[in-house]
């Protein structure tokens, strides 16, 4: 399958995910603290079975790899990321809160150009300003 096709349903899995999650904070008056810990459980038993198999690659994956995934996935966008997440959603509408959330690709493009030698093409700017165009225009009071 097309990689665009996986990014459109981690697309619609995180914005539904994203309203059950609201719902369940309010629900049961739950810190966002214990709500992200809850999903990252459960996120946890599910994933180590999927990739149960798999394991054994991290031995070859060296030191580097290993901290680049521990920083950037475990501490910024998995604990951080998370917790302003759960921050947010608990706190304003869900309307509000996802499309800013989701700049997240404006900030990956930015560190692709600056860092990752990605090519910065007039459709990629072009790109990104309707993105940030129409979070305005959904975000504006």
């Amino acid at each position: 399958m097309r990689p665009e096709f996986f990014a459109l349903l981690t697309a619609i899995a995180w914005g539904v995910g994203g309203y059950f999650e609201k719902k369940g904070l309010h629900a049961g008056n739950l810190s966002p603290q214990v709500g992200i810990t809850l999903r990252t459980a459960v996120a946890l038993v599910v994933l180590g079975f999927i990739s149960a198999s798999q394991w054994k690659s991290l031995a070859h994956a060296g030191t580097k790899a290993l901290v680049l995934m521990i920083v950037g996935g475990g501490i910024v966008a998995g604990s951080v990321g998370m917790l302003c997440f759960y921050a947010a959603i608990k706190g304003a509408p869900l309307s509000r809160v996802m499309p800013i959330a989701f700049t997240s690709p404006l900030f990956g493009a930015l560190m692709g150009f600056a860092l990752g030698g990605e090519a910065f093409t007039l459709r990629a700017v072009m790109g990104i300003a309707m993105t940030v165009g129409g979070i305005a225009l959904l975000t504006a009071r």
